[in-house]
C-alpha cells in the first residue's frame, strides 16, 4: 500500500458566503511544502490554486480579496445534475 501525504490543515479554514451563495475556502499543505490554496463550491467543483504560498494568512487573504473583487459566481461550477441541454 503506497504512503499518502499526511495533510495539515489551517485553522484558517472557513466558508464564505455571499449573494445567497456559500463556497468552502480550504488551505492545506503537506509536511515539507507551502500552503495550497482550494476553493469548493456546493456541487464539489473546486478551484485550486497553482502556486503555494508562505504562510496560511496569505493564503485565506488571497481567497476573501478574490471572492469580493470577483464575486461569488465566479467561484460556482455546474451543478453536475443540471440539464446541459
Amino acid at each position: 500500500m503506497p504512503d499518502h501525504p499526511r495533510l495539515i490543515y489551517s485553522p484558517l479554514q472557513q466558508t464564505f458566503t455571499a449573494d445567497g451563495k456559500t463556497v468552502a475556502i480550504r488551505i492545506y499543505r503537506g509536511a515539507a511544502s507551502g500552503w495550497t490554496l482550494e476553493v469548493v463550491d456546493q456541487y464539489n467543483n473546486s478551484i485550486i490554486w497553482d502556486d503555494e504560498f508562505a504562510t496560511d494568512q496569505e493564503a485565506l487573504a488571497l481567497a476573501l480579496l478574490e471572492l469580493r473583487d470577483e464575486g461569488i459566481a465566479a467561484f460556482i461550477g455546474v451543478d453536475p445534475g443540471a440539464d446541459l441541454a
